[in-house]
């Protein structure tokens, strides 16, 4: 934390008084800066587990900002650390708000505001890749099912080379059933790949603490181009997400294969954060697990 302070105040010119830490994820933190005199400045540093996602982030926030109809904040820089091992730092813009977890003053603005997330995920959804698919720093041209298959090979071989990763034998044996049973998972699947947010939770958008109207959305995910079935997953878990999820599928359908292939992209993606940072939560991959039982051979 003095390091990450004394650096920031070497940067911005301006001697600061202290950094906070407001969120804290295994592969990123997220903290408010302070001036001299102790009040909030106007902007937040973003710190990065893995070396490259502070630019790669630096690069999607701006094109999701362009391409879309919702808010994203302004990013003001990015600082590197290749040789010192140190985490990278992307500075962004501070937003007011209040995460949309926070429950709406009442039914009906509840309903408004789920119309307003949907327009705003539509807007992006509107942007086809052109037959790409893939991670910011990993773009192809290909089809989405082979696509996921490579991630999926590539995920199970790195948890492969650790034995003491956490998962049990119970928890191995449904990822091995998974990755047998995805010609079946995928067999209706036609949708083509889009721009999406990529990290889509309650906890990503902000709104209005009055008025409840939605003010931005943020946190975006390193995922660029993939079906719309993708952005949707995360949306799990509580009543709130599940009604926001439901909200959308009534404007935007995706194919029905989405019932099961939800539990899917859930289960990998908390592999995908055990791989890539030693750590994943016990209780969606459970809940993952348990919900994708029904899908398997």
């Amino acid at each position: 934390m003095e390091q990450l302070r004394a650096e920031l105040s070497h940067l911005l010119g301006e001697k600061l008084s202290r950094v906070e830490c407001v969120n804290h994820r295994p592969d990123s933190s997220l903290w408010s800066l302070y001036d001299a005199e102790g009040n909030p400045m106007p902007l937040l540093a973003k710190t990065f587990a893995i070396f490259g996602l502070a630019q790669q982030m630096a690069w999607k926030i701006p094109r999701l900002a362009r391409d879309g109809t919702v808010r994203m904040p302004a990013v003001y820089g990015v600082l590197t650390h290749e040789t010192t091992g140190a985490p990278d730092v992307l500075l962004l813009e501070r937003l007011q708000g209040v995460s949309v977890e926070a429950p709406a003053r009442t039914p009906a603005r509840w309903e408004q505001l789920k119309d307003q997330i949907v327009e705003g995920l539509l807007a992006w959804h509107r942007q086809d890749s052109g037959g790409c698919v893939g991670t910011v720093d990993s773009t192809q041209e290909n089809l989405w099912p082979l696509w996921y298959r490579q991630r999926l090979e590539v995920l199970w071989s790195t948890l492969g080379q650790y034995s003491d990763n956490g998962l049990n034998m119970q928890d191995r044996r449904i990822l091995f059933r998974s990755r047998e049973s995805l010609p079946a998972l995928f067999e209706d699947f036609s949708d083509n790949c889009v721009l999406i947010h990529g990290n889509l939770t309650l906890a990503s958008m902000l709104k209005d603490p009055r008025s409840d109207q939605l003010l931005a959305m943020v946190a975006p995910g390193m995922m660029l181009w993939a079906p719309r079935e993708y952005e949707l997953f995360r949306l799990a878990g509580c009543e709130q997400s599940e009604s926001l999820l439901w909200h959308y599928l009534q404007r935007a359908p995706v194919a029905e294969g989405f019932i099961g292939r939800r539990w899917l992209y859930l289960l990998w993606d908390e592999v995908a954060r055990l791989v890539n940072t030693g750590r994943f939560n016990r209780t969606q991959f459970d809940l993952a697990a348990k919900s994708l039982l029904p899908w398997l051979r």
